[in-house]
């Protein structure tokens, strides 16, 4: 689990499929209703439990289409150093890694999967999906460093480069109704926007943007966000806080954030941890609505990891 950096971008795409995305379904928007519905005292069913059939390695950001998984993942090889001094404004080294994207069947095997990245810049964040691409930040693991967007093919994983930025780009949530991508990096410090072509090329002058503002909100560091309609967000993930005398305490939750406003509009902690006794957002986490049901999917353990399916009880006053 890294920090992270609020960013914005905002993209005009040239193309679009008819399918939409599950978050963007007949039963979407009364998902953002839904989480507004939770709070701590939410009672959570265990529906699942799907062990992952090959090395997760670190787990980031998953969507789910028609049934699959797609889940971005980094692989570690050589851990990053902190620097006694920074060097050329890092305070670590680069360490490093390998950036994965699998797509896995919902028996849990692994269909498919590429590698993303190159160099220094190995660390995939959240990804979404607008309907007809999958966006994937990719970026070095360190904060004020740089990151490489890709859009990728769900149906090929055909991966191609749509900008690169200065900063770590470590998660990316797409609205729908602004054409617009929303990305998160290191801390929360930051908020950018950057234009599109008709075409889907960038502007050259995006390579300098100026920020655009600063987060609002900051009990958990966001590790997946996903786009829903009407300009809203949600956005997954944890704090880890330090108590005296005791253990560290690890809290995850989930926040509906307005895209043209970024001010929060729902927070909720989710009092749910695996097995392992890690908070349940950790890593990657999937909301849908399903009537009058709210169902997510969780894969907070690395490695040996399993996909976690929960429904939430909305009718328990």
């Amino acid at each position: 689990m890294k920090a992270t950096r609020l960013a914005i971008a905002c993209f005009a795409l040239a193309a679009c499929s008819t399918t939409p995305p599950a978050q963007h379904g007949s039963d979407a928007t009364s998902l953002a209703s839904q989480v507004m519905r939770l709070d701590r005292q939410t009672s959570w069913l265990l529906t699942s439990e799907t062990p992952l059939a090959f090395d997760t390695h670190h787990p980031q950001g998953m969507v789910r289409i028609e049934g699959d998984t797609f889940l971005t993942s980094v692989e570690i090889i050589q851990r990053t150093v902190p620097h006694p001094q920074p060097v050329n404004g890092m305070d670590r080294d680069a360490g490093k890694g390998i950036g994965h994207l699998f797509r896995v069947a919902p028996d849990g095997s692994l269909k498919s999967g590429i590698q993303l990245g190159e160099g220094d810049i190995y660390h995939p964040g959240g990804l979404d999906f607008d309907g007809r691409w999958l966006w994937i930040p990719v970026a070095e693991y360190r904060p004020d460093s740089r990151a490489i967007i890709y859009r990728v093919d769900p149906d090929t994983l055909e991966a191609s480069e749509a900008f690169r930025f200065p900063d770590h780009i470590g998660a990316v949530a797409f609205d729908r109704d602004a054409n617009a991508l929303i990305g998160a990096s290191w801390g929360g410090a930051r908020i950018y926007r950057w234009p599109v072509e008709p075409d889907g090329t960038i502007r050259k002058s995006v390579e300098t943007a100026l920020p655009a503002g600063e987060a609002r909100a900051h009990y958990i560091a966001w590790q997946d966000c996903h786009g829903l309609p009407r300009h809203v967000m949600i956005c997954s993930g944890l704090s880890t806080y330090a108590r005296p005398g005791g253990d560290p305490l690890s809290l995850g939750g989930i926040e509906l954030i307005d895209t043209q406003t970024l001010r929060p509009l729902w927070q909720t902690p989710i009092l749910l941890w695996s097995p392992s006794g890690r908070a349940i957002t950790q890593n990657p986490a999937w909301f849908e609505g399903d009537g009058d049901r709210l169902r997510a999917w969780f894969i907070p353990d690395d490695g040996k990891s399993t996909l976690f399916t929960y429904e939430a009880d909305l009718a328990s006053p």
